[in-house]
């Protein structure tokens, strides 16, 4: 990879956009925290995220990039995003899109309530696996909710911010064959020096665990607060160097990350870290992994 410049680069040839949160605000029972005041967000100016954001607003701000296909991650809370998968489930079969969808594994009483979950979902044919919805007791379901995620073909997917990466890696050494995505490059809270040594141990524990663990690029306009190529590029470089382009893949995590600037803009971004790698290697990042792990 090359240093980021303010000169255009050749842009991807597609994208696969492994991350995208399509919501409407004004389903406040399923997505409660988009109704919520600035102050009672502390996040800043939320007007970017907290927003009708659905298949034709993504095409539409997407416009000039070769966006083929969408992977919905479940974004309401708790037990709706069982819900949320199925609904959107039925969407695709409308307006074509999203192509894969990452469901939610809600809060459960016991491991059968948690696998009841999963199979309710399994009637969703873009269902691809789950993220962890709520609260749980460290950074991982229970051994047996993994035993059951891999027995069914899904992926996990993890929020995991760099104080707990290391812990995660080292459980998810008794599960070599369950394919896990560790979103957000791993969630760092800040741009500090402390927090980027803690978050780069993190990653580079989690890259060395093999094939089944992989590395979405997202998500990281939120803690940089920018989504301009120079302050991304060394938290993209590392994760990158550190997994191999055949174990990261690009998602946008649209439209969170437009509290920071437009969906053109993060693209850009992305193309200009990217722009000293070849063209293969440039298809596995924005295209051919996300395929590959979500079977669309």
């Amino acid at each position: 990879m090359t240093t980021p410049t303010q000169t255009p680069t050749q842009k991807p040839a597609r994208i696969v956009d492994a991350h995208v949160h399509l919501w409407d605000p004004a389903r406040s029972d399923w997505y409660p925290y988009l109704s919520r005041s600035q102050d009672q967000l502390n996040m800043g100016d939320v007007s970017g995220m907290s927003r009708r954001f659905d298949v034709s607003t993504y095409l539409a701000e997407s416009a000039g990039w070769n966006v083929e296909k969408l992977v919905n991650v479940a974004a309401a809370t708790g037990a709706h995003s069982v819900a949320e998968t199925l609904e959107l489930d039925r969407l695709a079969d409308t307006v074509g899109h999203p192509d894969a969808i990452i469901g939610g594994l809600p809060p459960a009483e016991s491991v059968t309530a948690a696998v009841a979950s999963l199979d309710e979902q399994l009637a969703a044919q873009r269902f691809r696996g789950v993220r962890p919805m709520g609260a749980a007791e460290g950074p991982l379901p229970p051994p047996e909710v993994l035993q059951a995620l891999q027995e069914r073909n899904l992926v996990l997917e993890l929020m995991v911010h760099p104080d707990q990466l290391i812990d995660t890696a080292r459980r998810l050494e008794q599960h070599g064959d369950l394919v896990v995505v560790i979103e957000h490059a791993g969630w760092p809270r800040n741009d500090s020096d402390d927090e980027r040594a803690l978050w780069s141990a993190g990653i580079d524990a989690l890259a060395g665990l093999g094939d089944n663990v992989l590395c979405k690029l997202s998500g990281l306009a939120m803690p940089l607060r920018s989504m301009a190529a120079d302050v991304m590029a060394p938290w993209l470089e590392h994760a990158i160097g550190a997994f191999g382009v055949d174990r990261c893949l690009f998602g946008t995590n649209f439209p969170v990350d437009g509290m920071h600037g437009t969906l053109d803009a993060l693209l850009s971004s992305y193309s200009a870290v990217t722009a000293g790698l070849d063209a293969e290697a440039r298809d596995k990042l924005f295209a051919a992994n996300a395929e590959r792990i979500y079977r669309c």
